[in-house]
Parts: structure tokens; sequence; C-alpha cells
């Protein structure tokens, strides 16, 4: 009897640290992305891993958390969508697609590739949100061209896709793609980037990716706390602090982003 719960006692210690683990680097990474528009999966995705989550489970499971963000990062700075639900609507549309593509392709091509691609577009990014001190910073509303839109257009769906296969990082494509095309300032670029792919994006990778192989539901409850009171706490500090601190969050999470991107594909080549 005293052997029994010594060892359900061991196995509790050890569940329950995990799940402190688990927790902690959920609300961390979650504040940092709640304030850069994106890089979550940076330290969220590899701890699951880490933690013996098959990757595609992890990455269900990382997609369903970031739901959570989404909806803290939205709940504090709602009023910052203002007139912009058409270009929601746009987001939602044409990039569901490219997610639900995304989620069914991870199967069968090569992660090293995206990891690669994805890597290196997060690092130019970063020194082309360096080099221009003024992106980002200022409020416009640029009417399109039928060409600026159908390139937008496009681009959301590529953005979609990697979404639904990768995960990581795409949130920040999406936040210089909405500041690069529209002229948001980077907090109502981030407002957009939560209610758009942190929301509706991750819910619907996530069941999509869901299907191969089930979500273990004890981590997930986890990772909703961490997410949803990460997203809320850092979507109060880039509200307090502004643009300016946004944007050199946003700086350091696409380097950060890029070099772990570049060194899991250059693992993968090895």
């Amino acid at each position: 009897m005293l052997y029994l719960l010594t060892i359900s006692f061991g196995s509790f210690d050890h569940s329950l640290f995990r799940s402190i683990y688990i927790f902690l680097i959920s609300f961390f990474s979650n504040t940092f992305s709640a304030i850069s528009g994106g890089g979550a999966g940076l330290l969220q995705l590899p701890a699951l891993i880490l933690s013996g989550v098959p990757y595609y489970q992890a990455l269900a499971s990382h997609k369903l958390a970031t739901v959570a963000l989404g909806i803290g990062g939205s709940l504090r700075n709602y009023k910052s969508l203002g007139n912009d639900i058409s270009v929601a609507w746009q987001i939602l549309i044409f990039g569901l697609p490219g997610v639900i593509l995304g989620s069914f392709i991870v199967e069968f091509i090569s992660e090293k590739y995206l990891y690669l691609i994805l890597g290196i577009i997060s690092i130019l990014l970063a020194f082309y949100s360096f080099l221009k001190p003024d992106l980002g910073l200022s409020s416009g509303n640029r009417k399109l061209n039928l060409f600026h839109k159908i390139r937008f257009l496009i681009f959301i769906f590529l953005i979609g896709i990697l979404n639904g296969s990768i995960s990581s990082g795409t949130g920040l494509l999406v936040t210089i793609l909405l500041i690069k095309t529209f002229e948001m300032d980077f907090l109502r670029a981030i407002s957009m980037t939560f209610f758009t792919v942190g929301i509706f994006w991750n819910f619907v990778g996530a069941v999509f990716l869901a299907r191969i192989g089930s979500v273990p539901s004890n981590m997930l409850i986890v990772l909703i706390i961490g997410s949803f009171s990460g997203g809320y706490f850092g979507a109060h500090l880039s509200k307090l602090n502004g643009n300016i601190l946004i944007k050199k969050t946003f700086i350091i999470v696409c380097v950060l982003v890029g070099i772990s991107l570049l060194i899991k594909s250059i693992k993968s080549f090895l």
C-alpha cells in the first residue's frame, strides 16, 4: 500500500512539475507574441515536443492554445480593429483555404525546406523593419488598386499554407503584410492578426491537424490558460507602451524565430 502511494505521489509530482513548466513556457512565449504579433511557436512548440508529444499532436495543441492567445489579445485590443472588418473578411476568406491545404500537405512535404524558407524570410523581415525607422509607427488608410488587392490576397493564401503546415512565424508575416499593404501601425496590424490568424486560422488548422492524432486534454488545458493570460498581459503591455516597444519586440522575435527555424532546417539536412 505504501509502495503504491509512493508511486502515485511521485507520478503526481512529475505531472505537476510538467504542468507548471508548460504553463510558464506558454505564458511567456505568448506574452512576447502578443507584443510582437507572432512567434509564440518559437518556445511553445519546441517545449511540447521536448515534453514527449509527437510533432503533429504538438502542432495541433499549439494551434488550439494560440486560439486562446488570439482571444486574450483581441479582448484587450478589440477597439484597434476599428473599421478594418472588410480586411478581416479578406484574410479569412482567402487565408482559411490555404490553412486547410497546408494542414493536409504537411504529411507529404519535407519540413526542412519550409523551415529554411520561413527562417530566411523572418530574418529578412527583422532587417527590413530595422532599416525602416518609421515603419509601423503611424497609421494610415491606404486605398488599394486592383493589382495590390490581388497581390495581397495571393500572399494571404500562401501564408495560410505555411500556417497550416509549420505555424511558427506566420503571424509575423501577416503583421508586416498588413503594415506594408494598408499602412497600418503595429498595434492596429497586430490586433487584426490576433483576430484573424490567432483565432480563426489556428482553430481551423488545429481541427484538421487533430485528425492525425488525439490532443492530450490535460496538457491542452494548461496551454490554453497560459496562452490566454499571456496574450492578454502582452496586449496590455503593448497598449501601455505603444508602437516603439512593439516594433523593437517584433524585430527581436523575427530574428529569434528565423534563427530557430534555420537551426531546425540545418539539423534536418545533416
